[in-house]
């Protein structure tokens, strides 16, 4: 038997050094990876390699959405009583004295102006569901209020539109929703929190809650519905994230 294998100290250095000379070689590689693709054209804002793999795990979220797959609900000990604000993006000044929510791509094309007591007019559930933020967060909380379903029925669009854009109403933020997830049957446009009246800085007085979504498409401060036949647009995405925002 060799001298080195009689020596576990000898050993115990080879492997070291075998171990150091593998791990540089994937620092090199990895650094090389990294400026290859930064070097890359761009694509809609982001290098070519990372936006064609995020409209990949855009194309799978769509692939394999189930309508009929629900979010988990939970039990009333599980609530945040003091859920965590986040996201400032359409903020008003101030909550409006006279909320107004437009909604467009009606029959006949005329946009019609609906108030709070019409959404609350339309039948009252609740839920207990998480919001996930895509920083990694969770919050669990009881919601109320009326099942887009419910709104699409009172308020149908004009023929059979695959898409639904929603937007605070300045604008400023906005999202867009396949129809298939619009219509998903815990999406819920929310006018309640943990039993009381939606706070304001939770996106009073109305605001979209669907929980098989990322938080950045539950959009606080209402404002707009509009049905589409085109994607819309989304503000998240157009920072270069995930348009289908999926859980």
């Amino acid at each position: 038997m060799s001298e080195i294998h009689d020596d576990p100290a000898r050993q115990m250095r080879a492997i070291s050094r075998r171990s150091f000379l593998w791990a540089a070689a994937a620092v090199v590689g990895a650094w090389g990876a990294i400026r290859w693709i930064a070097s890359r054209r761009t694509e809609r804002g982001l290098v070519w390699p990372l936006r064609r793999a995020l409209d990949a795990t855009d194309a799978f979220g769509q692939d394999f959405y189930e309508p009929a797959r629900l979010a988990p609900t939970f039990d009333a000990s599980r609530i945040n009583a003091k859920p965590r604000v986040n996201g400032e993006e359409g903020q008003p000044e101030e909550r409006a004295k006279d909320f107004e929510l437009i909604v467009e791509g009606m029959a006949g094309d005329e946009p019609r102006t609906l108030r709070l007591k019409d959404i609350q007019a339309l039948p009252k559930v609740e839920m207990i569901t998480e919001l996930h933020c895509i920083e990694g967060w969770t919050q669990t909380v009881r919601w109320g209020g009326a099942w887009f379903s419910d709104f699409v029925k009172a308020y149908p669009p004009d023929g059979a539109p695959d898409y639904v854009a929603m937007e605070t109403a300045d604008g400023v933020y906005f999202v867009g929703l396949d129809m298939g997830s619009a219509m998903h049957p815990q999406t819920l446009l929310c006018y309640e929190m943990n039993g009381a009246p939606l706070e304001f800085e939770h996106g009073a007085p109305l605001r979209l809650v669907i929980p098989v979504k990322y938080g950045i498409k539950n959009i606080k401060w209402l404002g707009r519905i509009r049905y589409a036949d085109e994607r819309p647009k989304d503000f998240w995405a157009e920072e270069g994230y995930d348009w289908f925002a999926g859980l």
